[in-house]
């Protein structure tokens, strides 16, 4: 069976499995929940107690403004070492400020490639990976070629998230792949998904946080549901309260992307996320 026909397959399969309602959510609250974000009914691999209670390791705490500036890259990094977020997630200009930043602790440093649009063409993607890398890079969150998706162009997509993949996995670095949900139909996100798992990825992500919306429970769970058991998910884009983030991460999120972080983690209110801020 060849690629496309494979995915084809996987894409039929999954929304079959979310029609149906197999191994249904574990508790009636996060049934209303996702049915509220679209679904008829949804399958689901975990159970409550699966949700963490360091919810800190988590989180890649997120700065992706443009007009980010040197003293606000410093003090994402302080609240990251405080509370010991997984990683930092910011412009790959400040890679290497925060790679010292961060020296000594156990907060990586993250950044992102052909972002936001994702329609840079994947040498050139490779090799914004490459130069990240160098700088001290340890995780990359590559944005696809959603044109090409929408266009069918399965091969272009495929080649566009291998080649930064082996350019992450060269060095032993994680790649994180965003989808950009909100711009995609449920087989699109399953193809996507798909597509990534194909390539070897780390992780699928929902979005950019630039796109028309962010992550939902439901995105999550179709997406965990396309992936398996053992590829990461990232849910970013919206995630702003600590109930925010046990839902994404019930629904199969094994990392969460939010500015707010700090107030996720203290369980205070936070200002809107959509990871530009």
């Amino acid at each position: 069976m060849d690629r496309d026909t494979l995915i084809e397959a996987v894409t039929r399969e999954v929304l079959t499995a979310l029609a149906t309602g197999s191994d249904i959510c574990d508790t009636p609250e996060k049934v209303r929940r996702v049915v509220a974000n679209g679904a008829d009914r949804v399958s689901f691999h975990g159970v409550a107690s699966d949700v963490p209670l360091d919810l800190a390791r988590y989180i890649d705490h997120t700065l992706l403004k443009p007009e980010a500036t040197a003293g606000e890259i410093d003090t994402l990094c302080a609240e990251a070492r405080e509370y010991r977020f997984a990683s930092v997630c910011i412009n790959p200009t400040w890679v290497r400020r925060a790679v010292k930043n961060l020296r000594g602790s156990d907060v990586v440093t993250c950044t992102v490639i052909g972002f936001p649009l994702g329609a840079t063409t994947p040498e050139i993607k490779a090799m914004e990976a490459r130069r990240a890398l160098r700088d001290g890079a340890r995780e990359v969150d590559m944005v696809i070629n959603v044109g090409a998706l929408k266009s069918g162009d399965h091969g272009l997509v495929g080649e566009d998230i291998a080649k930064v993949v082996d350019a992450a996995h060269e060095v032993g670095a994680v790649c994180k792949v965003i989808l950009e949900t909100a711009l995609l139909t449920d087989e699109e996100k399953v193809l996507a998904s798909a597509l990534a798992k194909v390539a070897k990825a780390d992780f699928v992500k929902t979005s950019t946080g630039f796109g028309p919306g962010g992550a939902t429970v439901y995105d999550v769970a179709l997406m965990r549901e396309t992936v398996g058991p053992e590829m990461g998910i990232k849910a970013s884009g919206g995630v702003r309260t600590t109930e925010d983030a046990e839902d994404m991460i019930a629904a199969g999120a094994t990392r969460i992307g939010a500015s707010a972080g700090v107030q996720i983690v203290s369980g205070t209110e936070g200002e809107p996320d959509d990871e530009r801020y």
